[in-house]
């Protein structure tokens, strides 16, 4: 039986997912070290840690008052802590590093850990500029380490299932349009911690506002539909809806994709009346639309229906984790790869000058 390009892209994957599934489940949990405390998705690794899903072996962190803080709320013992990456490394060879830090830092901890061969895996997204992301790229590839980057709608049941009917099944035929809603009602309304917002609202350390805090996850997912290829041009719009909290960067921004033969359209925003990560996806015989982690809907003409969701491959990043270092899986163009993100640090730089310019800008 012939097989084409996609059906064995699909199959390898298949046989790594099988490999991973029968090899790595018996392995002990992963030897991590982590790379800040100051992002607050950090929260969902230590409480993996507490329920003994991951072993933390090393925490580099300069700021005492927010060490202290989480020593005390995670139970984590005095001897893990080390002021920076390298004096962490000089002591101890983890499985991975996973950074928690401000985006402008990640270069720094690839420039830490790749000398020394430890994988790294970054909080979205991959870096702040298109020259920080290029030197990490170089990095990985002169060391061979793996550099991950973690998005939390990678592990949606509802995307995985949509990417095989979109890709792999042909179910609605060619893509001829996405939609990504991605944002809340703003960092500070549902209470980030102050130190996270002290960077997040920072326009050197995180690179914008909304539009790189949720912009990335649209350009993430539409850059894996269209086959990791990156968009032909880029055109943005930024706002400052509430600058009294907000300052010294955007807190609303829309960004399109031009693609030779479909259109991507980023909502990525602080201003929504809720919390929400959705995707819709147009193809020429008909629609799906994700509407959260375990919810897909379609319609072909006027039939609207549910679709069943299987399990994703993944449950979340550890997991993943787990198979690429232990298991064998390349990473490809999947979500959190090196190849897609190098692409989505590229759409966020030409959105910014885009919306900086007031034009089209091509890439």
């Amino acid at each position: 039986m012939y097989l084409n390009s996609i059906q064995m892209k699909r199959l390898l994957f298949l046989l790594a997912l099988l490999s991973f599934q029968l090899g790595v489940l018996a392995q002990q949990p992963l030897q991590v070290a982590l790379a800040g405390l100051s992002h607050d998705h950090v929260h969902l690794v230590l409480n993996s840690y507490k329920k003994g899903e991951v072993k933390i072996i090393g925490i580099a962190e300069a700021d005492q008052p927010l060490v202290t803080r989480m020593k005390e709320r995670y139970q984590l013992p005095d001897n893990i802590f080390y002021k920076d990456v390298p004096s962490m490394l000089a002591q101890i060879r983890p499985d991975a590093v996973l950074a928690y830090n401000p985006i402008s830092e990640h270069l720094a901890v690839v420039e830490a850990c790749a000398p020394k061969g430890v994988p790294v895996m970054v909080e979205k997204p991959l870096a702040t500029t298109v020259k920080q992301a290029e030197r990490i790229a170089a990095l990985a590839e002169q060391y061979h380490i793996p550099v991950l980057t973690n998005y939390e709608t990678t592990w949606y049941n509802s995307n995985q299932q949509l990417y095989d009917l979109v890709r792999n099944q042909q179910h609605i035929g060619p893509i001829r349009r996405m939609i990504v809603h991605d944002g809340h009602e703003g960092p500070k309304e549902i209470g980030c911690s102050k130190d996270f917002l002290r960077w997040l609202t920072d326009p050197e350390k995180n690179g914008a506002g909304a539009l790189t805090d949720f912009g990335c996850y649209g350009a993430n997912l539409m850059t894996w539909l269209m086959d990791g290829k990156a968009p032909v041009a880029v055109r943005a719009v930024t706002r400052q809806i509430k600058p009294d909290i907000y300052p010294r960067v955007d807190d609303d921004a829309t960004i399109i994709l031009e693609y030779p033969d479909a259109t991507g359209i980023i909502e990525a925003s602080w201003n929504w009346p809720f919390s929400i990560k959705d995707l819709e996806v147009f193809g020429k015989k008909g629609y799906l639309h994700a509407r959260n982690a375990s919810q897909l809907q379609g319609r072909k003409r006027d039939s609207t229906y549910t679709v069943p969701l299987k399990p994703a491959q993944f449950r979340d990043h550890l997991s993943y984790l787990q198979a690429v270092l232990k298991g064998g899986l390349q990473p490809g163009n999947d979500l959190s790869s090196l190849q897609n993100n190098l692409i989505v640090v590229r759409i966020l730089e030409a959105a910014r000058r885009s919306a900086r310019e007031g034009k089209r800008i091509v890439l």
